[in-house]
Formats: C-alpha cells, sequence, structure tokens
C-alpha cells in the first residue's frame, strides 16, 4: 500500500510532458458551459480500485471534462457510467455509476488505470508522452501482484499492454482473449461515446467482456 501511494504522489506531482501539463491546466481553468461552477482537478491522475485486484482495467487517457475534471478516471462522464454499470453487474464494483471522486464506488477485485496520465487533446497522445508515462505503468504493475486478468479498452490500450508484456504478433479484436505466462488479457472497444452512439459497440457486447473476465476468475 504504501508502494502505492509513493507512485500516485509521483504521477499526481508529474510533468514530464509540457504539452499535456499546458492543456489540462488550460482546461481547468476555461471549463465547460454546463460545469462552470466545478473546481476541476487539473492534475495528472493515478489508477483507482483495489490494491489486491485480480482484474486491472486499462485504458488510453482521462477524458478532459471526466476524469480531468472529477480527479478520478471514467468518472463524471458517459465511458464511466458504462464501466461502472458493467462491473456492477458482475461484482467487480459496489454501485453502477461513476459520478465523483466522493460517489462511494468501490472496486472490488479490481483496478482502473490508464497507458497516459493527462488528458491529452484531441484525445491522441503523442509517442513521446506514452513513452514518458510507460515506466508509471510497469511499476503499477509490479505492485499489484494480484492481477491475473487484463482488459484492454480499445486497440491502444491493447498495444500499450503488449508492450508492457512484450506480447508479439497478436491482433487486437472485439471480444479477443488469450493467455500470456499466468495472465489472461481480453480485448474490448473503448466505450467512448464515438463507440457507444454509432453502435459499434452494443450493450451486450461490452457486458460480455467483463462476464468472460468474472468467469475467468471464478474458475481459478
Amino acid at each position: 500500500m504504501q508502494s502505492l501511494q509513493n507512485l500516485n504522489r509521483k504521477i499526481i506531482n508529474c510533468k514530464r510532458c509540457p504539452r499535456l501539463a499546458s492543456y489540462i491546466r488550460k482546461i481547468a481553468k476555461e471549463k465547460v458551459k454546463r460545469f462552470k461552477d466545478e473546481k476541476y482537478w487539473g492534475r495528472p491522475l493515478t489508477g483507482f480500485g483495489d490494491v489486491n485486484a485480480r482484474l486491472l482495467i486499462l485504458g488510453l487517457a482521462p477524458a478532459a471534462h471526466g476524469g480531468n475534471r472529477t480527479g478520478r478516471m471514467f468518472t463524471g462522464d458517459s465511458s464511466g457510467d458504462w464501466l461502472a454499470k458493467a462491473m456492477y453487474e458482475n461484482g467487480f464494483a459496489s454501485k453502477p455509476s461513476s459520478l465523483g471522486i466522493n460517489d462511494g464506488l468501490r472496486l472490488v477485485d479490481a483496478y482502473v488505470t490508464a497507458s497516459v496520465r493527462c488528458a491529452p487533446p484531441q484525445n491522441k497522445p503523442t509517442r513521446e508522452e506514452f513513452e514518458n508515462c510507460f515506466p508509471y505503468l510497469i511499476k503499477e504493475l509490479s505492485i499489484l501482484k494480484q492481477v491475473s486478468v487484463i482488459v484492454c479498452l480499445g486497440r491502444i490500450a491493447f498495444d500499450t499492454c503488449c508492450k508492457l508484456l512484450n506480447i508479439k504478433d497478436i491482433d487486437f479484436a472485439h471480444g479477443k482473449s488469450f493467455t500470456h505466462k499466468n495472465l489472461t488479457i481480453i480485448c474490448s472497444y473503448h466505450p467512448s461515446r464515438q463507440n457507444t452512439q454509432t453502435g459499434r459497440l452494443k450493450w451486450n457486447q461490452w457486458l460480455m467482456i467483463f462476464a468472460k473476465a468474472r468467469k475467468i476468475l471464478d474458475n481459478k
């Protein structure tokens, strides 16, 4: 627990990427009309969840007016709602919504993190920004010693996972799963509005990802 706290302090105070550091501060100051009365977090985000988690969920980066506003990944936007509801229905979360850092949401046997810790412009981090964040993910996985299933949300998260675990010659596809050493990797489309509102990712397809993770863990 102490190791995770030390890592999280480093992440929150990180300024390795000048473009991202400037952008998240700018967004936190300018805000959007619907959140104009709220105080934005406007700093890098740590992962969150159960330190003894067997399920690790890996996303791309915080949303400018979601995690960058609330101070917690997948919180305060539609992607967070999709994630919380699916996790709740499969026993990985204490409630089916993720609204704010003080909403009482508790993850059970699960931990959520991301490839990049700051919201990037147009949701597109640069290669250098990925590289700057990568050591945090390496350290995080070394601390979360019980992880046995990793759900990758989107192709970029999958690519990050492959780099992290030195996985080669495996293609991304929604619902695809495979084993690597003592880990099971599950691929999923990201629950972004771009995917959910266009029907590329339907609710039953999304729920299936977490049902699969639950079944694997229950059989371990």
